[in-house]
C-alpha cells in the first residue's frame, strides 16, 4: 500500500504566537475549505513509513536550521535506516487547547484564558485548531456540528465557555483531545496543555494516559502555571506527558512568562525537521523499536536531537506506540 506525503514546498505551520513571532502559514485542506497544494507537493510512500519531528538544538541551546538529509543519521534497535522522506519547510498543524477550567486555577482563569488565546489570535485559517474545556467534566468548546476551526472569534467564545470551578479531570480531557486530533486532516498533530498538573476526578489513571500518548504520534507541549496557594499542583504530570510524546514542559510561576512562553512554543514546531523511514525490519511482530536519530552540524559538531525514542511494531489500525523513555512496560 501507498500514501501520499506532503513535502517540499513552502507550506506554513500553524503560527501559534504570532503576536510576537509572525510566520507564513499555509496547509492542506481544512474542514469547510477548499484549498488545493500544488501538484508538485506529494510524494508517494509506504503506508509503514515511520514519522519523526525532529527538535535539533547546539551545545548551547540554540536552534540548528541550516541542516540537509545527509547531517541525520537514524537507527533502529540499533541498525541505520535509510531517510525516505526529509523535510524542513513549515508544516501546516492540528492544534488542540487543553484548557483546565477547574476551581483550583480559578485565580489564574484570566492567565489562562490569555495564554489560550494568544494560540487563537495568531491562528491561520488553513490550521485546524479546537479547545477542550475541563473541570470535573470535559467537554469540546466549539459547536457539535464543527470539528475544527482557526475563526478567532469561534474559538475565543469556545474558550470562554466553561466557568472555572469544581474539581480535575486532566487525564479525561487528554484522552479526548487524542480522540479528537484523529479525525484532524493534518499529518502534524500537537496538543497545548495549560493546568495545574493535578487530577481527582478522572475516569482514566496517570498510566493509561501515559500509554495513550505514547501510542500516539501527537507532541504534546505542557503550561504549568502555579502561585503560591497551588498546594496539590503536580509539575510532574505535566512533564511525564511531555515527555512521552517528544514535547516540552514550561513550569511558570510569573504570569508575565506566558507569552515568552508562546513564542518559545512556536519556535520550536517551526523549527522541526521531518524526517520519515520505512523500517529495514518490515514485520509487524508488535515488538517495541527503539529509535535513535544522530545530526552533525556544518563543521562536524555534534548536535542534540529531540524526538521520539521509538514505536510499537502494530498494524496500521492498532497505531504506533512513540516514546521518549525507553521500552514501555
Amino acid at each position: 500500500m501507498r500514501r501520499e506525503y506532503l513535502a517540499g514546498t513552502k507550506y506554513g505551520i500553524a503560527v501559534l504566537c504570532s503576536l510576537l513571532f509572525p510566520l507564513s502559514l499555509v496547509g492542506q485542506q481544512p474542514s469547510g475549505q477548499t484549498l488545493s497544494p500544488p501538484p508538485d507537493t506529494t510524494i508517494s510512500v509506504d503506508v509503514n513509513l515511520v514519522v519523526l519531528h525532529a527538535t535539533v538544538r547546539d551545545r548551547g541551546g540554540r536552534y540548528v536550521s541550516n541542516l540537509h538529509e545527509g547531517d541525520f543519521h537514524v537507527f533502529e534497535d540499533g541498525r541505520p535506516q535509510t531517510i525516505r522522506v526529509f523535510q524542513h519547510e513549515d508544516m501546516p498543524v492540528a492544534v488542540g487547547l487543553v484548557v483546565d477550567n477547574s476551581g483550583s486555577m480559578n485565580r489564574k482563569r484570566k492567565d489562562v484564558i490569555a495564554a489560550a488565546l494568544t494560540f487563537v489570535n495568531t491562528s491561520n485559517p488553513r490550521d485546524e485548531m479546537f479547545v477542550v474545556n475541563f473541570n470535573e467534566h470535559v467537554s469540546l468548546g466549539l459547536p457539535e456540528t464543527k470539528l475544527f476551526s482557526a475563526g478567532p472569534v469561534e474559538l475565543e467564545k469556545a474558550l470562554n465557555g466553561v466557568p472555572a470551578r469544581g474539581m480535575t479531570a486532566l487525564y479525561d480531557a487528554i484522552d479526548q483531545g487524542l480522540t479528537h486530533l484523529k479525525q484532524a486532516t493534518l499529518d502534524k498533530k500537537v496538543l497545548i496543555v495549560i493546568s495545574d498538573g493535578r487530577d481527582n476526578a478522572s475516569r482514566h489513571t496517570l498510566a493509561q494516559t501515559l500509554q495513550s500518548v505514547s501510542r500516539s504520534d501527537v507532541i504534546i507541549y505542557t503550561i504549568g502555571l502555579f502561585d503560591e496557594f497551588d498546594e496539590d499542583s503536580n509539575a510532574g504530570v505535566l512533564k511525564k506527558l511531555a515527555r512521552a510524546s517528544g514535547g516540552e514542559t514550561f513550569l511558570l510561576k510569573d504570569t508575565s512568562e506566558v507569552v515568552p512562553t508562546c513564542r518559545r512554543i512556536a519556535e520550536d514546531i517551526r523549527h522541526q525537521y521531518t524526517i520519515g523511514y520505512v523500517p529495514s525490519h518490515e514485520q509487524l511482530d508488535r515488538t517495541y523499536r527503539a529509535i535513535h536519530v544522530t545530526a552533525t552540524g556544518p563543521r562536524g559538531q555534534s548536535l542534540l536531537v529531540r524526538t521520539r525514542a521509538g514505536y510499537m511494531a502494530s498494524a496500521a489500525h492498532e497505531g504506533p506506540l512513540a516514546t521518549t523513555q525507553g521500552k514501555p512496560q
